[in-house]
């Protein structure tokens, strides 16, 4: 029972790690992407923040969509994959034994005990259900809940990181200065968020760091480029 309850917070609290670094990570260079690009095309802050919390805004709602939907997928096919084992169990009781006997064998059980533990299982439908989605399917079951938390989780995540880079224009008139804290408190953010986010995959975490942070560099260097350029003709 303590083994399946920490088995459930361990997955929870990395389906939350997940979605924070989903959300956080798009959340930090997309608004700073859009407001490198626009400092580089007006002189204006305000339209700057108002350009940028939109953009929070919409991609906000996105990311959350995306993620509800990824997660609500992942339980109709649990429940598509549930009904078709219910089938199969009802309507070939015998093929689905042998697959089960199977099981037993490659655990190297003898024949005998190999034929007690199908007959002690096979009694009850569920519990009989229940091992081939885990153990032929290799699926568990997923919280039904999954969706609408993993959906608010990367959305506050987005806008939480976007905030970041959008916040320096709310104290100047000047879009080169807000530019230019924003670039680095962007990008100290990139560099700790890749950093931590390394940790938590096995990856070099100065690299992860300096990776997450060349990437936003590099987004929003293209971004000003560019709009400089169009701004220009």
């Amino acid at each position: 029972m303590h083994d399946h309850y920490s088995h459930e917070e361990h997955s929870n609290s990395s389906d939350v790690l997940r979605d924070i670094v989903i959300g956080m990570s798009d959340g930090l260079t997309v608004p700073f992407a859009l407001a490198a690009g626009l400092s580089g095309a007006v002189d204006n802050t305000s339209l700057i923040v108002i350009a940028g919390l939109a953009e929070v805004a919409a991609g906000s709602i996105a990311m959350g969509l995306g993620g509800y939907l990824a997660g609500q997928t992942e339980v109709d096919h649990y429940n598509a994959e549930l009904k078709r084992e219910y089938d199969e169990v009802e309507n070939l009781p015998e093929k689905e034994k042998e697959e089960v006997r199977e099981f037993f064998e490659g655990l190297g059980l003898s024949k005998e005990v190999q034929e007690k533990a199908v007959q002690e299982l096979t009694k009850d439908k569920d519990v009989w259900v229940e091992f081939m989605m885990k153990h032929e399917l290799g699926l568990e079951r997923p919280d039904e809940k999954r969706a609408r938390k993993s959906a608010f989780n990367i959305a506050l995540s987005y806008i939480v990181g976007g905030l970041v880079p959008l916040s320096p224009y709310f104290f100047t008139d000047n879009t080169l200065k807000g530019l230019k804290v924003s670039a680095i408190i962007t990008l100290i953010c990139l560099f700790i968020f890749g950093y931590y986010k390394s940790t938590m995959t096995g990856v070099a975490p100065i690299q992860g760091g300096l990776k997450v942070m060349f990437i936003g560099a590099l987004a929003a260097s293209a971004a000003f480029v560019i709009a400089r350029l169009i701004e220009g003709h």
